[in-house]
């Protein structure tokens, strides 16, 4: 059997392998610290979990509007005029499965073959892959630990050639917590219009952060930059909603209609009592978002503190999101053989930087329970500690 070549032009996720494989392992009785998934470890809030229950109760079971629940749509739009100031009415904004098939989605509406995607590294590792699967062509600009892993304007105007089509801009960032100031983003703006670019703004971490970092969505910088920035988001991170598969994106009139035509031809509307639940997510109290963001934030005291005494690791201290990104490159390792190592030796899972475009970094997901991290660490200073000594 020949598979068509764009299969072979894609590399398989390894956060999800990785993820996999953990799970594996504790599923044979094996004591695993996994760091792994970026998957907050609580449960769904009760109250978005209680309107699912009566949208079943309900009869909301049926086939629903390709681009989403009315309800929900009108939810989105008002949240994103109130938290971001961003002026979109419903029929600016798609319902998609998922945060990240609004973005697959909408490089199948923009890219053509050829066209280049700026795409910041580190970058979260599905963002090359959906470019080359719409036929369009990465292009990868490295940034530095040193400015905390943001993309410089003038990083920005030497990547760009007369083919560039799309920035993708993720603030707060996975894999490495960076949140770029309002500043920065309004200086990022500037030369998105002066080269007449498109930028896909990922804000689903938008509500975890830190010592008062502030998020900004650069659509809301000005008139000009919103009419040519698509906001992508969803309910996964924030609400812990991770398996239920709701995300949006908001843009013009005219990508919308046209992400609405590609979703009804691939996945139709997003399941319909799960968009209840994420109705509730916005509309009600939003306290469980609070006490979330206040837990991360303890455990990242502890995380960043552990791997910054360990001699020959070092991170810069996460704004937001809940990540950390180690730099490895005083072990000598590259990621692939320091993780697999890890896994080996020390029942601890973590995932390879050269997913995400560093191979001399590992991504620790700090999702997880304080016992996990205190135990994950100790486990992690003696890896290197025992590199160090060979």
């Amino acid at each position: 059997m020949k598979l068509a070549a764009r299969v072979s032009q894609v590399t398989p996720s390894l956060t999800l392998a990785i993820s996999a494989k953990a799970k594996e392992m504790r599923a044979e009785g094996i004591d695993v610290c996994s760091f792994s998934a970026g998957e907050p470890d609580f449960p769904t809030p009760s109250h978005i979990c209680q309107a699912a229950k009566k949208a079943l109760d309900e009869g909301k079971t049926k086939y629903g509007a390709v681009a989403g629940e009315p309800l929900l749509r009108q939810a989105i739009a008002k949240k994103l005029r109130v938290d971001n100031n961003l002026d979109f009415a419903p029929e600016n904004i798609i319902v998609t499965n998922g945060g990240k098939y609004s973005l697959f989605n909408l490089m199948q509406v923009l890219i053509e073959e050829g066209d280049e995607v700026i795409i910041p590294a580190p970058y979260w590792l599905s963002y090359p892959e959906m470019v080359k699967i719409a036929g369009g062509k990465p292009v990868i600009v490295n940034t530095l630990g040193e400015n905390n892993y943001k993309i410089t304007p003038e990083q920005l105007k030497q990547a760009i050639t007369p083919r560039s089509k799309l920035f993708v801009l993720n603030s707060p960032s996975n894999p490495t917590g960076t949140v770029y100031t309002p500043e920065e983003i309004r200086v990022l703006a500037q030369v998105i219009l002066e080269h007449d670019l498109l930028v896909v703004s990922d804000e689903i971490y938008e509500k975890i952060l830190y010592d008062g970092a502030e998020h900004l969505s650069i659509g809301a910088v000005n008139s000009d930059i919103f009419q040519r920035t698509i906001t992508s988001n969803g309910f996964a991170k924030s609400y812990s909603m991770t398996g239920w598969r709701v995300g949006y994106a908001a843009a013009s009139v005219e990508i919308i209609k046209a992400m609405s035509i590609i979703q009804g031809h691939s996945t139709s509307n997003v399941c319909t009592f799960a968009q209840y639940g994420a109705i509730a997510a916005l509309k009600e109290s939003q306290d469980c978002v609070k006490e979330m963001v206040a837990a991360f934030a303890q455990r990242r005291e502890v995380i960043y503190d552990a791997i910054n005494s360990i001699p020959g690791l070092s991170c810069p201290k996460p704004d937001g999101a809940f990540y950390v990104f180690v730099d490895i490159s005083k072990t000598g390792k590259t990621s692939l053989e320091f993780c697999n190592s890890l896994l080996e030796s020390q029942k601890v899972a973590a995932i390879p930087g050269i997913a995400f475009g560093a191979d001399n970094c590992i991504r620790l997901s700090y999702a997880t329970d304080m016992k996990t991290i205190e135990t994950g660490m100790k486990r992690l200073s003696k890896f290197v500690n025992g590199i160090s000594q060979q």
